[in-house]
């Protein structure tokens, strides 16, 4: 894993599907692939992939709500959204500030 991806809104707000009332938070490996998904996906078109670093991570994750949110890695962009590998939550924070 280079740089990750989420998809952000201009006002700030992050795109994350509801999975049983968990956040599920889609991440892709290249801008390229946030913005073909977000052709594909209707409920994406006012998002922009947006580099996921330490501070991103912290807005998306207050201390208290770490296990309300999980982060789904996803391969191709033209699937669906559920289709995806889990990408554990201290591998992601490791690799946030490995790559900062």
């Amino acid at each position: 894993m280079n740089n990750l991806f989420a998809m952000r809104r201009a006002n700030g707000d992050w795109f994350a599907l509801d999975d049983r009332g968990r956040f599920r938070v889609p991440l892709f490996s290249s801008r390229l692939g946030g913005m073909l998904a977000r052709v594909n996906h209707w409920g994406m078109r006012l998002f922009q992939p947006t580099p996921l670093d330490g501070a991103a991570l912290e807005e998306m994750v207050p201390a208290g709500g770490v296990g309300e949110t999980d982060f789904w890695l996803v391969d191709d962009p033209f699937t669906s959204l559920n289709r995806g590998r889990l990408v554990d939550r201290a591998q992601l924070s490791l690799h946030v500030r490995g790559s900062a």
